[in-house]
């Protein structure tokens, strides 16, 4: 199994207004393993990045002037993700950017080069609900040394992710005993221990008279019941 682990940094946030891809960074996993065969390429954009994208990549004007435009690498990227599985962190913005690269130089989408798309944030969330799933923090929660990251860039945040998608999809150890049955015995069983006494702390007037003063906050604001008393009542 082919896996291209990619991320890419652009000159701002929407391709529509004009927007281009400034650095491509691909890492190739074969059958979970990293190979080293590995695809960088800087852009040139033909415009200047916005001030909120430059304080992020680092990547001016004068660096990107003499690098070769997204023309000239084209082939060369369609080549090397052709028939892949593609991971990407956030892959409609990734995704959005390629495939408008590839529409104005009336080439088949970049997607349709791919066998499929993966979105390590999508999975992220559903893995981790309610919790912070940027790049960054998944390095921190998976262990993954990122001190090295001082400014994005499409190559080192693509090996990063690579090491935080085989971590997010190693799955859970699990701990198993063999036992062996003895005749006459339970040899090897763990002893059942009785649960501890479970305590329940009734909330008191003055508490329930506070929460029934939030709940009517929460009417007054949706013009009806808000789905705390919704729930309470079924």
């Amino acid at each position: 199994m082919r896996q291209i682990v990619l991320d890419t940094e652009t000159t701002g946030l929407n391709p529509r207004t004009g927007d281009r891809v400034i650095e491509v960074g691909c890492v190739e996993l074969h059958n979970r393993m990293l190979t080293g065969n590995n695809f960088h390429r800087y852009i040139n954009p033909e415009r200047d990045s916005e001030e909120g994208a430059l304080a992020v990549h680092g990547l001016t004007t004068e660096f990107l002037r003499d690098k070769p435009k997204f023309a000239e690498i084209a082939q060369e990227l369609r080549e090397y993700i052709q028939g892949a599985e593609v991971i990407i962190h956030n892959a409609p913005f990734d995704l959005g950017f390629l495939n408008n690269e590839f529409k104005l130089l009336g080439l088949p989408t970049f997607t349709e080069h791919c066998s499929g798309v993966i979105d390590t944030l999508v999975n992220a969330k559903e893995m981790h609900p309610g919790k912070r799933n940027s790049l960054d923090a998944l390095c921190d929660r998976y262990g993954v040394s990122n001190a090295h990251r001082k400014l994005h860039g499409a190559l080192l945040d693509a090996e990063l992710l690579a090491d935080v998608y085989l971590s997010m999809t190693r799955g859970q150890n699990s701990l198993s005993m063999d036992v062996e049955e003895e005749s006459g015995g339970g040899g090897g069983l763990l002893e059942a221990v009785a649960l501890a006494e479970v305590i329940v702390l009734a909330a008191s007037a003055d508490e329930l008279a506070e929460h029934e003063g939030v709940l009517g906050g929460l009417d007054k604001a949706v013009k009806g019941n808000c789905i705390w008393r919704n729930y309470a009542e079924a």
